[in-house]
């Protein structure tokens, strides 16, 4: 490469008084070079790098302690009293209606009520709690949906098997 300093570009440039594409982009150039300058010596942030400081500084601060492992205290378990039942959502059959497999062996189809329709996004396979009717066994409401690591502990402590 050749070492051409910012001056002898200048002169060049202003002896012809047209320029071209090349002179135009290296004065581009030339003058990004110059404000990162000035950014870096009054202190300012290289926007280029700015994410990954970000992302440095919040990983440094929440760094967890060897061996500390993130364990889910509060899981919502279904109530005997309140006549409630684990199930997994078969399928999907539309309208807020679901196919459920329950626990107690028995094939309902579950209904999303409308207070929970929106907060409840409810995929095939998910863990839910039903609540049978009283009326009719064969029907249910869905009033909680379990996530991921909330699974996983239901099944360390025996409740899903």
């Amino acid at each position: 490469m050749w070492k051409i300093s910012k001056v002898e570009i200048y002169n060049d440039i202003q002896e012809d008084g047209k320029t071209s594409r090349t002179e135009n982009k290296i004065r581009e150039s030339l003058f990004k070079i110059e404000i990162l300058k000035i950014k870096i010596s009054i202190g300012g942030i290289n926007l280029a790098n700015y994410r990954s400081i970000i992302r440095r500084r919040n990983s440094k601060s929440s760094k967890s302690v060897a061996g500390d492992t993130h364990e889910v205290i509060r899981v919502r378990t279904p109530q005997k009293d309140r006549n409630e039942v684990l199930a997994t959502v078969l399928n999907l059959l539309g309208s807020k209606r679901v196919t459920l497999q329950c626990m107690d062996g028995v094939v309902r189809m579950g209904r999303i009520p409308g207070s929970k329709n929106k907060r409840l996004w409810i995929r095939e396979g998910d863990i839910v709690i039903a609540n049978p009717w009283e009326i009719q066994d064969s029907k249910a409401d869905v009033i909680w949906k379990y996530t991921r690591p909330q699974i996983e502990w239901l099944e360390r402590k025996g409740y899903l098997n």
